[in-house]
């Protein structure tokens, strides 16, 4: 699951919300720092109420993860992803078409989503910025093994870029895509890649409710 399906539920809560984003924001700027279960749950009986709705929705996204992770439809999405973008990507020059299946299905699941709910995304991105980014980051840094000083700068960019809006278009998805593939250091995706990722859209369709949970996780 990716930013937007994590979040959707708890708009009205933006600590809680921002939670949910952390592992991926860490994944995008330090991925020194990770979250783990063990360590955030004593987070949950903290003084701080902001404190515990941070942690709780760090949590939330674990659990999402798992359920996410080990669900039949995802993996075989996965595989009909991934067999798409073998007939196009060549292997040789560095490809690799099953990090992509698994990327690009948790995409463009956040693309519909946004695509079915446009105005709920004007929310989420408004309940982000309810959050004061350094306390954001102070939070994670009395949570994580590992410390950061480089969540707080990217929250603001993650509110001003809004590159959710780019996922339910597919030549705007694989200009996103590319992006991550620098960051990855492999090479970055070649425009033939857009049918499929219009046919990968049209499979991610069918399985919308199949692949999300229907369970928040209980403190």
């Amino acid at each position: 699951m990716n930013y937007f399906a994590h979040g959707l539920r708890f708009l009205d809560r933006p600590h809680f919300l921002a939670g949910t984003a952390i592992p991926d924001l860490l994944s995008a700027v330090d991925r020194k720092v990770r979250m783990r279960s063990r360590r955030v749950e004593p987070f949950l009986r903290d003084d701080d109420p902001l404190q515990r709705e941070i942690a709780t929705g760090v949590l939330q996204h674990l659990h999402d993860d798992r359920w996410f992770h080990a669900s039949p439809v995802f993996q075989q999405t996965i595989a009909e992803l991934t067999a798409l973008f073998r007939m196009v990507l060549d292997p040789d020059m560095g490809h690799r078409p099953g990090f992509l299946g698994h990327i690009v299905t948790e995409l463009l699941l956040d693309g519909l989503l946004i695509d079915e709910n446009p105005r709920l995304l004007d929310e989420y991105y408004a309940a982000i910025e309810q959050v004061d980014p350094h306390q954001l980051e102070r939070a994670v840094n009395r949570m994580a093994r590992n410390q950061t000083d480089r969540l707080a700068p990217l929250v603001p960019r993650f509110h001003q870029e809004q590159f959710l809006r780019d996922y339910f278009e597919p030549a705007r998805l694989l200009f996103r895509l590319n992006q991550v593939m620098r960051r990855v250091k492999l090479p970055e995706l070649p425009e033939e890649l857009i049918p499929s990722l219009r046919d990968g859209r049209a499979i991610v369709a069918q399985r919308t409710v199949a692949l999300l949970p229907q369970q928040h996780f209980t403190r």
